[in-house]
């Protein structure tokens, strides 16, 4: 009996030993390798999340507004923050890049799309490559494809979501129409005379895009209002949307100069286009 006491007693000393190291080990500080992985993965969600934060206040954040020359932010053709599935959408756009851009006649980066945009829609400055600005979108942009397969395109810089040309003939949009659509469908939010709101921003003007932006092609901007106009609620036909384009186009806006849009040259990085766009 004494034997077997001693025995159950080794036992339970074995027992509690391995609890009390199991303890130690679960409290222990974690390895610096752990540390250093931890920290990036953290800042790397900071940085994502300041690229949405441009995404949505481009015109007003503090890092991008001294490159915005309009009162556009990106969310205004990107809606949700480009979360969108049809409405100009990031989600699975960075699989597409390093793409070949007809209108640079090379191949660009994710990066160079970003700041080309500052230039054209946001009627700016090109940011300077590898900026904070620069960084945080295309990180924000890049994160929205995770998990997706790569398919540059060999064509043009557009990703798999991008907005289809509608199949109409463009030679049919009828000013005269398009003013009195835009009178009842969009005038409430943009403005009787496109200057903008509260509840829209400019769709020409001074503090709209430029003709430089894709959006002043009226193929491109009806595609656009046919996916995403009315907001929450797009309903509008191929020719109601293409007589609104050609009605919305038709209005004056910002001229488009490249070298205006240039930062300077010690600042410039490499603006990827050979030759030189035309304006």
């Amino acid at each position: 009996m004494n034997q077997q006491y001693r025995f159950l007693a080794v036992v339970a000393v074995l027992s509690l030993a391995a609890v009390m190291l199991s303890m130690h080990l679960s409290n222990a500080e974690p390895s610096t390798a752990t540390d250093a992985e931890a920290s990036t993965e953290t800042e790397l969600d900071k940085v994502i999340a300041l690229g949405r934060e441009i995404v949505l206040h481009t015109g007003t954040h503090p890092l991008s507004k001294q490159y915005v020359g309009n009162d556009l932010a990106c969310t205004s053709c990107h809606l949700e923050a480009g979360t969108d599935p049809q409405a100009a959408s990031f989600i699975g756009v960075a699989t597409a890049y390093p793409a070949w851009s007809p209108r640079e006649q090379r191949v660009i980066t994710l990066e160079d799309r970003v700041l080309n945009c500052f230039m054209r829609s946001m009627n700016g400055t090109r940011p300077p490559n590898g900026s904070k600005v620069s960084v945080a979108m295309t990180a924000y942009i890049a994160s929205l494809s995770q998990g997706q397969a790569m398919k540059m395109n060999h064509e043009k810089p557009l990703g798999p979501k991008h907005v289809p040309t509608l199949d109409i003939d463009m030679t049919t949009g009828d000013l005269t129409r398009g003013r009195e659509l835009y009178a009842n469908e969009c005038a409430y939010c943009h403005g009787d005379a496109g200057e903008g709101s509260d509840d829209g921003p400019p769709v020409w003007g001074a503090k709209s895009y430029n003709h430089g932006a894709g959006l002043s092609r009226v193929p491109k901007l009806a595609s656009w209002l046919k996916v995403a106009m009315p907001l929450g609620d797009p309903y509008l036909t191929d020719q109601q949307a293409l007589d609104i384009a050609t009605y919305v186009n038709s209005k004056p806006r910002p001229e488009f100069k490249l070298q205006d849009h240039l930062p300077p040259a010690d600042k410039r990085g490499e603006y990827n286009a050979e030759p030189p766009a035309a304006d």
